[in-house]
């Protein structure tokens, strides 16, 4: 019997792939997190935006640190952990 090898989608974040359940697990998390934790709406979707255009994506995870992007993106203490990164951290009080 022939294997099939994984397939992998290059900059496709977790929602835009067919793996559902996965997505779910995480977007619930995202749910969970206290709103004072989470960045606001807009920084997650610039973040993202950013994330797709890495080469370092594939589907929906970062090669460097092994994190979903989607779930680093929406932590307001959270940067891209690549050197120079793509986008950084807020400071508290602080909006990018």
């Amino acid at each position: 019997m022939e294997q099939i090898s994984p397939r992998y989608c290059r900059r496709c974040l977790l929602r835009d792939m067919s793996e559902d359940m996965l997505f779910q697990s995480i977007q619930t998390y995202i749910d969970r997190i206290p709103p004072e934790r989470k960045a606001h709406r807009s920084v997650v979707e610039k973040r993202l935006a950013l994330c797709r255009e890495c080469d370092e994506l594939i589907s929906g995870m970062c090669r460097l640190c092994g994190c979903y992007v989607e779930l680093r993106a929406v932590m307001k203490i959270r940067g891209c952990p690549r050197v120079p990164a793509r986008w950084h951290r807020e400071e508290e009080g602080e909006a990018e």
